[in-house]
């Protein structure tokens, strides 16, 4: 009976009606887009942290990350031999690494010069992709190296220019090496750009006078899911050295996204309090409109408790309404930008490399995050219309009646 009342007194005032229904659709489509949009960051941010950067594990002397001084390194000959056996591999790049200048006519600049072999690069993070001038490293020359695109706007650095690399080997003595550049790569974090310069393993080792020995490696696995059971077994394989997840080796990444849950509520309650204030003021109106109804329906008998009821009913039935809208919009969008994607290159330019971030996002709106958005849009429908109900049953019958 009283589901009855409530539902035909909805559609008395279709305007009205519809009007809350399109603004409960419109919270919860802005919502799940917004929280998708925010999933869709993270995730893009952690991907290109493990292709491009850091992969999902990395092997160091355990002082090595104190100081990046290339006296802290190991033997390759046993990190190739315990990876070989590691569960969950997809592949790995031994490298030697050490802190350094680059010298050109133009100026210096400081930079981590990274020894690598250029085969295990492709395999790890499809480095011959990121060159956008010049060429990849060539088998048959020697002394070649690649510098970020950041660096060569600021150094006026192109392919085939010399530059002087001066760095401090082993034994802490400086040392220097004339290279040419073979081509300038771009990735999607311009400051590591700006940073980085690759040569070969091989030469970098001569230089430092530490042959077959390196300092970093980089581990890429077939999922997410083989990290914890790799990291047990090379921590228990190679006890003297250092093994960190991917977590560790990139804790901004990692704090991104532990807050995005924290970060994403918080827009979803922002958004729902303006929805709150919209709905208290509508049915507020349709409470103050039908007045003397309101008296007759008290006046015959109607309880408080019943009354209360019809009006909340009323709220939490069109709240019913506008959500599987709103969310049959929201899927609808993120279905389709989840695969085409957002280039945001159009508004910001490179900006988000700046900050190493792809230009295209892909939303993703997670399943718990339907549920959570659900619920808030129930209680706070719910809380809404307790106004509107108490000032319901607050009227005197005999007063409404006459107004």
């Amino acid at each position: 009976m009283l589901f009855s009342i409530a539902w035909r007194n909805l559609w008395r005032h279709r305007t009205r009606s519809l009007a809350i229904i399109a603004s409960v659709a419109l919270g919860v489509w802005a919502g799940a887009f917004i929280v998708s949009l925010y999933y869709g960051m993270g995730n893009e941010r952690v991907r290109i942290a493990i292709e491009e950067e850091v992969s999902h594990l990395q092997i160091h002397h355990p002082k090595f990350r104190e100081d990046f001084e290339a006296v802290w390194n190991f033997k390759l000959d046993r990190l190739n031999d315990a990876l070989q056996r590691t569960p969950g591999v997809k592949a790995w790049s031994l490298r030697t690494t050490a802190q350094g200048m680059l010298a050109n006519a133009a100026g210096s600049n400081g930079v981590q010069i990274n020894g690598v072999n250029p085969a295990a690069e492709i395999t790890t993070r499809n480095f011959d992709h990121f060159i956008i001038a010049g060429v990849f490293f060539d088998p048959e020359k020697k002394n070649q190296v690649l510098v970020g695109k950041k660096l060569a706007n600021k150094m006026k650095l192109a392919p085939g220019a010399k530059i002087v690399l001066t760095f401090l080997d082993a034994e802490q003595n400086i040392q220097s090496g004339a290279f040419r550049i073979c081509g300038i790569y771009e990735t999607s974090n311009a400051p590591l750009d700006e940073r980085n310069v690759y040569v070969g393993q091989t030469e970098l080792n001569e230089l430092l006078g530490m042959q077959g020995c390196g300092t970093e490696a980089a581990i890429l696995m077939h999922g997410e899911n083989e990290i914890a059971g790799a990291l047990a077994f090379l921590q228990k394989e190679l006890p003297d050295l250092e093994v960190e997840s991917w977590r560790t080796i990139s804790p901004e990444t990692d704090l991104i996204m532990s807050s995005l849950d924290i970060s994403s509520f918080i827009i979803i309650v922002i958004i729902v309090l303006a929805l709150a204030f919209g709905i208290i003021n509508t049915m507020l109106m349709a409470v103050l409109e039908r007045t003397r109804e309101i008296g007759m329906l008290m006046s015959i008998g109607m309880t408080k408790i019943r009354l209360f009821g019809m009006v909340v009913l009323e709220t939490v039935l069109l709240t019913m309404i506008g959500c599987p809208i709103g969310f049959g919009f929201a899927w609808t969008l993120n279905e389709w930008l989840s695969k085409s994607g957002i280039d945001l290159s159009v508004i910001a330019g490179n900006l988000m490399k700046d900050f190493g971030y792809g230009a295209i996002i892909y939303p993703d709106l997670p399943g718990f995050k339907v549920s959570q958005i659900v619920l808030t849009v129930f209680v706070t429908a719910l809380l809404a219309s307790v106004f509107p109900a108490w000032k319901a049953l607050s009227l005197n019958p005999v007063e409404a009646i006459k107004r």
